[in-house]
Formats: C-alpha cells, structure tokens, sequence
C-alpha cells in the first residue's frame, strides 16, 4: 500500500500569498463603554491573532466575572488603562485571514481624549462605530461619526453591542438602526461626505457575530462583523492621482550627489517626467529616484525615495514638489473644517504655528464661520472653538504654502495646528476651499522689501511708546509675544546711544525699517498707562490690565503697524499693507 503524501509548507509561498492580500484600515469609535476593546480583543482571539501567552498573562484579570477573560486587556496595554478599565491612548494591532490584511486603530471613547480618536481615524479606510443597546445612541457617539465623516471615512460599520443584555430584543435594535441612519444622513450633508453605513447587532463578550454568525438572534440574517471588514473596499488607490512629493530632507552625502528624500503622498513617478517645486515654481525634470535597493524605473505612493533632478534648483525640507501638468495651489488663505483639541480655546488674534506635510508657517484663524452643534448637528455663530469643538474657519498664512482640498487628497489636505508657546498640538484641520488671491511669485534678487518683511513677520515695522508701570508694561509685551508680533525693548532711561538724540533715532529707524515693533519705555508709578504710534495716543487706567492690553492692540492694528484681524474677510493683505 503506498504511503499518502505528506503535504509540505513553503514559506516562499505562504510569503507571496501574505503579499498578495489587500490591506484594510479601520478605527474603532464610540461613546466610553461601549465596548470597542473588548470587540478587538474578541475579534483577535476567535480569529486565533494572539499567542497563548497573552491569554494566560490577562486570565482572572480585569472587570469580567470569573472564568471568563476580559478582552478589553488584549488592547488596553497602558497601566492607567488598565486601572481604570478605560481606553485613553490609540492602540494599533495587526491580523490577518484568509482573504484579507488588517490594521486596527482601538480608540478611546472618553470625550476627554477625542483628539487620539481623530488621530486613529486619519489613516482609516472604514469606522466601526459601536453603540450600546441598552443605552441607545449618545453624544460622543455622533461626535466621533462626524469626526470620522470630516476625515472622509466613507465606510461605517455600526456594531449596536451588548445584545445580550437586552435579550437579544430585535425592536430595539431596529430603533437604533432607524436613530443613526437619520443622524449619518444629517452629517452627510453637513460635511458633504456621504456614507455606506451597514449595521450588525453583537455581543462582543459572549462572541455573537463578531466573527461567526450566531444562532441568538435568528432575525438577523446578515453577515457577522468580520465578514463586512472582509468585503469592505479599501482606500482610492492613489497611484493614478496627482503626484505629490513633500520634501523631508536634503541628501548631501558629497559634491557628486544631491538627492531630496521623502515619501510620495499621491501619483507615480518616472524619470524623465517634468516636475515643478512649489511654493518657488522652479521646475526641472526627474533623472533618477534612488532608493536603498538601487534605483527604480517607476515609482508610487506610498514609497519612500529620494529625488534626483536634471539641474540645480533651489530645493530644502518642507518644499513640495509636484507634476507639472497637475499642480497644487499655492495660496495664504484657506476655509478649512477643524477640531479643536487643546484646553485652551482657540484664540482668534492669536499666532499658531500651521503644520502641513514637512511645511511649516505661522498662521492665525482670521475668522470663524461656524460651530457645529453635536447634540442636534445644528450650525451657530461662535468667537471660538472649545476642546472638542467642530467647526469652520478662515485661517490666514504668513508665508505661502502649496496645498491640496482634503476630498482630493488626504495627505496634502490636512493639517494641523500648534501652540509655539507650548509646541502642543492644539487642532487638526481638513482644507475645504483655497484661496490663491495676492499671493505672487517670490523675489530672488534685490533687497528686501518692506512689503516682503511684513509678509513674513505679519506686521509693519514701527515704534510703540509706553508710559506706565513696569508690571504692565511686560505683560503687553508677552501679549504681543504671544501674538507673534516680533519687538525690541528700548529703555528711554538708558537708550543705545547714550544722550546721542541722533543715533537713537538712528537706531529706532533701523529696528522699524528691519520689520520690527520697537518697545520705547518709560517706567512710571502712575496709576494711567499712556500708549503712542505717532500721533495717535490712547490713555488707559493701569489697574485694569485686559483692557489695556486690548487698547494697545486696536492702537497698533489703527496705525496699521498689526494687521486687523477683523477685517481679514473683506481686504486683501496688500491692500492693507498699500501704504508701505
């Protein structure tokens, strides 16, 4: 009798079939306690992802009953959530099936860490957005699905859990269904994204219908959880996009090389295609795109390479560079969609630093269109974001920045915002509209021009008087610090120069013709701070400190030293700055 053939692993072959499976992002989201953790941790281990180790490390630990394993402790790895059974950080796991490669991004559904919920579903192809059957659809659960909608997630699955615990009751669960369609709908047409939502009920502590279909519930014919990630589409291949290239850094290793390094966002790439960096306009054509390997006759995102050009241009970090044919628009103003992050609210006058790809330049929020209201998805005037507000705003940039819109391109559509006193990531915006009005090519020759100062500092040069106590005195300077407005403090007691009446004026003409605000004190014990630009001089009471300050800034955007904020909608920055 012939010996049957023991079949043989190949680990070439499980290799290639491993490459040849797509990959699908998805984030969790949901209010706290929902029960995305203990979903992971489920969806984990019923599809054997986590090794046998693990399951003895979390066996009697956490909040379930004895004998059973908390799942929730597969995902929530911190200390601080473990203590207090809460998701707080973005935990990202791996697995795979037969038919698919997937990335988890398990969010925190506490409001207090919204801003790591917005992070995990930056990169995500599809949400699945949990909501428990017993309580029904709540705030923070409309919040993160217009989060994930301004994100441009278009795929949302909604797990309505602990089925269990209401008795598998088939009414409320098709209550739930009717609720949230009706509020995916209203976000859709407020973000302008529309989404294919697809519901499933679960129970993700006993295991019904996160990967097998359960017989508890034989009025739900559909598909479990895992089959609709199985069958959901991936992201828009982005291949065949625009090529986008944002500069990381310049390769110098000798004088015979000159490469600039970076990770392409969108678009394919070839020698010989004629490209164009921006916000220069300098153009040149590709010679070769070299990589560890060797060097490559085609190149696409999301590879990592490195760019040599035909001929030298004038290239450094934060520098896009992009196809000529199809190139970004390079503008100072843009409408953008942002959530606010940061404790502190948004201030409008305030200067943030803008953080979009390697690119980097000062900004400020020139007006605010609107908040979004989460509770009824209502519009309403606002003069500022709170943590975990939404809304729209106008943001001017001091310096010109080559974008994209956020529904044509993800990558180069986003950005974020940061405080310079703290360096915190305090939003993140989702550019909607672009406004390219003013902003001209950039001078590579002759002096530099006071318009040219002013665009870069955002303010004219000029002299500041001020006569009063010290204490106020420095807290208008850390206030126009904070602003972004660059000063030189002169002490009129001790000028440079002496009693040289000339060389001061010398000297404040050089700090004013050099784009700077010049800080000319006198310090009083007077109980009145007087405050002159020219011949315009305001008086204030010294003993109230927030509206001397506010004085002082309508003095300066009047004398047209500090750009009004106010009238940002309706002039153009060179109007405003005609005069220099």
């Amino acid at each position: 009798m012939a010996a049957s053939a023991i079949p043989t692993f190949s680990i070439d072959e499980f290799l290639q079939q491993e490459r040849e499976k797509d990959l699908l992002r998805f984030s969790t989201a949901g209010s706290v306690d929902d029960g995305k953790s203990t979903l992971i941790g489920r969806l984990l281990y019923d599809t054997q992802s986590v090794y046998e180790d693990q399951i003895r490390s979390i066996e009697g630990k956490g909040t379930t009953a004895p004998g059973q394993i908390d799942f929730a402790l597969l995902t929530d790895g911190l200390r601080a959530e473990r203590e207090q059974g809460i998701t707080i950080d973005v935990a990202y796991r791996y697995f795979s099936t037969g038919r698919r490669k997937f990335i988890i991004a398990d969010t925190p559904g506490h409001e207090q860490y919204t801003r790591n919920m917005a992070t995990g579903a930056s990169t995500a192809d599809a949400a699945v957005v949990l909501i428990d059957a017993a309580k029904g659809v709540l705030v923070q659960s409309r919040r993160h699905a217009y989060i994930a909608s301004l994100l441009r997630v278009s795929y949302v699955l909604v797990a309505v859990n602990k089925m269990d615990l209401i008795g598998y009751d088939e009414a409320a669960f098709r209550a739930i269904e009717r609720d949230f369609r009706l509020v995916l709908e209203q976000i859709a047409a407020d973000t302008g994204n529309p989404v294919e939502a697809q519901f499933v009920p679960v129970s993700a502590l006993i295991g019904d219908n996160i990967v097998h279909r359960t017989n508890a519930m034989p009025w739900y014919t559909g598909p479990s959880l895992l089959e609709l990630l199985e069958s959901t589409p991936t992201s828009v291949d982005t291949s065949a996009a625009p090529f986008r290239f944002p500069v990381q850094r310049v390769l110098r290793p000798d004088h015979t090389f000159r490469g600039f390094a970076g990770q392409i966002s969108s678009g394919t790439i070839r020698p010989g295609d004629k490209i164009t960096v921006l916000p220069s306009g300098r153009s040149a054509d590709v010679e070769r795109i070299v990589t560890w390997e060797g060097d490559l006759a085609e190149a696409q995102a999301p590879l990592s390479v490195t760019l040599v050009l035909s001929q030298e241009v004038d290239i450094s970090r934060g520098d896009l560079i992009v196809s000529s044919a199809t190139p970004a628009t390079v503008a100072k103003r843009v409408r953008a969609a942002l959530v606010w992050m940061d404790q502190r609210p948004l201030e409008r006058k305030r200067r943030y630093l803008l953080k979009h790809t390697s690119h980097t330049v000062p900004a400020f929020v020139s007006s605010i269109e609107h908040r979004t209201d989460i509770g009824n998805l209502s519009r309403q005037p606002a003069a500022t974001l709170e943590m975990n507000g939404i809304g729209v705003v106008n943001i001017t940039l001091l310096r010109p920045m080559a974008l994209d819109l956020y529904g044509t391109n993800r990558s180069t559509g986003a950005f974020i915002l940061i405080d310079p006193e703290t360096n915190a990531t305090v939003a993140a915006g989702m550019v909607t509209s672009i406004s390219d009005r003013g902003v001209t090519g950039t001078a590579t020759a002759g002096p530099v021009t006071a318009r040219e100062r002013a665009a870069r500092w955002g303010h004219r040069g000029g002299v500041l008087e001020l006569n009063g106590p010290v204490e106020l005195v420095d807290q208008i300077e850390r206030s126009l610090f904070l602003h972004g407005v660059i000063t030189v403090r002169v002490d009129a007691a001790d000028p440079p120069g002496g009693a040289d009446a000339e060389l001061v004026k010398h000297v404040l003409k050089s700090i004013v013709e050099s784009g700077l605000v010049a800080l000319a004190i006198t310090e009083t014990d007077s109980e009145d701070l007087r405050a002159r630009v020219q011949n315009d001089q305001i008086v204030v009471n010294a003993n109230e400190g927030d509206k001397a300050i506010a004085s002082v800034n309508e003095l300066l955007e009047r004398a047209g030293i500090c750009m009004s904020h106010r009238s940002e909608e309706h002039t153009s920055e060179l109007q405003s700055l005609r005069h220099l």
